[in-house]
């Protein structure tokens, strides 16, 4: 993949999203900003954060921000490449806090907009399947869709992930 600036990487559970932005921001020179939005509620997700923070090199510096990423990001910027993963957790954590998700997504726009370095954002895309059958599962579903829209205009680059497999669905300045 050639350069970029802004990156989305999108992908189902276990897709190999979060591995092939890590190799993305691994392959940059500098520092490298881990900015994680999960947060462990039970042990399955202890574990998954555990998984994620092994196969991780030592030049990973880690910053939790489950709510508050639009500061993370203004704080980790001009530092060396920024890895947010991922936007779906960190839209759930604001669900359940009942934040103002427009006021978040506006905030977040513009801390990307701001940012001086590259910076790549894991998302899930949930929309693919069935329809929820209650109505907190379809706004989670609807405002997940919502928030990668928007990202997806902020980036330069967007990549689908299935399977491990990367499909380039934007690259700004791409014949």
């Amino acid at each position: 993949m050639t350069a970029f600036r802004r990156l989305l990487v999108l992908g189902g559970a276990r897709s190999g999203k979060s591995r092939h932005a890590e190799a993305q921001c691994e392959a940059l020179p500098g520092t490298l900003s881990y900015i994680a939005t999960a947060q462990a509620f039970d042990a399955e997700m202890t574990d998954r954060i555990a998984h994620h923070r092994a196969r991780r090199s030592p030049r990973w510096q880690t910053v939790e921000a489950p709510v508050d990423l639009p500061a993370a990001i203004r704080a980790a910027s001009g530092s060396g490449a920024i890895l947010v993963d991922c936007l779906t957790l960190w839209l759930s954590n604001l669900l359940l806090a009942e934040e103002d998700i427009a006021d978040w997504t506006h905030a977040l726009a513009a801390a990307v907009d701001q940012c001086a370095g590259p910076i790549v954002f894991v998302a899930n895309e949930v929309g693919l399947s069935i329809v929820p059958e209650n109505a907190l599962a379809r706004r989670f579903r609807d405002e997940a869709g919502l928030l990668n829209q928007h990202i997806a205009a902020a980036c330069d680059t967007v990549l689908f992930v299935a399977a491990g497999l990367p499909l380039l669905l934007k690259q700004e300045g791409r014949p």
